[in-house]
């Protein structure tokens, strides 16, 4: 990168479309989501303005639920999230985003700008996106 490029952040390679659920919803309802939309996360809503986001991936349903022959109409999607979820601003310059996701083996991340999700970041955005406009 010559030093007059300006860096990519992470607002330019974010999935700006994304899906919220209910902490209280069931698997099953979530599952049923992530079908309709074609994707592997949600973003789970704050119970209140004290409360922090939380994300629910396909791979942590697959662990905590399926593996262990949980019925998916009974396990609550607050039971299976991670949370508080990380999250970036969409100010980050990529490199630093994937240092992030590095040190702390992420596979998805929320982008918050003013305490309000704005998109989700993953490693195949950074490199496929932002590593390739960086080197064209």
């Amino acid at each position: 990168m010559n030093d007059e490029a300006k860096p990519i952040s992470v607002g330019d390679v974010m999935k700006r479309e994304f899906h919220v659920i209910d902490g209280k919803a069931t698997i099953y309802e979530a599952l049923e989501m992530m079908k309709k939309f074609r994707t592997s996360v949600l973003v789970v809503n704050r119970r209140n303005e004290e409360d922090e986001y939380g994300i629910l991936l396909v791979s942590s349903i697959a662990r905590k639920v399926l593996a262990k022959d949980r019925p998916c109409k009974r396990v609550n999607v607050y039971e299976v999230m991670v949370k508080p979820a990380v999250y970036v601003e969409p100010e980050m310059d990529i490199r630093y985003c994937s240092r992030l996701f590095a040190r702390f083996d992420l596979v998805r991340a929320l982008v918050v700008e003013q305490n309000k999700v704005v998109g989700t970041i993953s490693p195949n955005s950074l490199v496929l996106d932002g590593m390739f406009a960086l080197e064209g």
